[in-house]
């Protein structure tokens, strides 16, 4: 949620939850975008551009996050 809430500029008491989408707080498909390559860069992971088009709330996010890192093999 801290990513979102960085890439959006939102302020620190901005209520997220999960349920949360990127567009109820102005995010256009470019936001989305920095979302995600934030979220690869933080968790070290690769989304695929496929993956990307299908992340539209924190959920959504979370939901490949675990999925990702989960199938990234041991260091």
């Amino acid at each position: 949620m801290s990513i979102v809430k960085t890439q959006l500029a939102l302020a620190d008491d901005t209520a997220l939850t999960p349920e949360s989408k990127f567009t109820e707080f102005g995010a256009d498909s470019l936001d989305t975008v920095e979302i995600v390559m934030a979220l690869e860069e933080e968790f070290k992971i690769t989304v695929e551009e496929d993956n990307a088009q299908n992340i539209a709330t924190i959920q959504d996010a979370a939901d490949l996050i675990d999925k990702l890192v989960d199938s990234k093999p041991a260091a």
